[in-house]
């Protein structure tokens, strides 16, 4: 499973549902759908600043987080951008490997 975080911002037709709904609500229902894509939530936090929410959660591949995003996206109510995060380990697999670059104007 790789490992992502997901910053959602409400619409105001969002931000209308989470005042009719509330907080813990919202967390279960990211909660159910990310299980229902095969994951596992790890985190879900509400924030104040440009993102409304910050998920972690591990997801099976890029396609089911694309899914995920696409779909809540969709809804109208909020948008969704997504991060792939990688481990130490995954960068010390990364730095081991060669690739042939010329950089511009060389």
């Amino acid at each position: 499973m790789a490992k992502y975080l997901l910053r959602a911002s409400y619409t105001s037709e969002g931000a209308k549902g989470l005042l009719k709904d509330g907080g813990s609500k919202r967390a279960s229902v990211v909660e159910a759908a990310v299980k229902a894509a095969g994951g596992k939530l790890e985190a879900f936090y509400f924030a104040f600043g440009e993102d409304d929410v910050y998920i972690i959660a591990d997801l099976p591949d890029h396609q089911t987080v694309t899914a995920f995003a696409l779909t809540t996206s969709a809804s109208g109510a909020v948008k969704v951008a997504t991060t792939v995060l990688m481990t130490p380990q995954d960068v010390d697999a990364a730095v081991k490997k060669s690739v042939s670059y010329t950089p511009p104007g060389r």
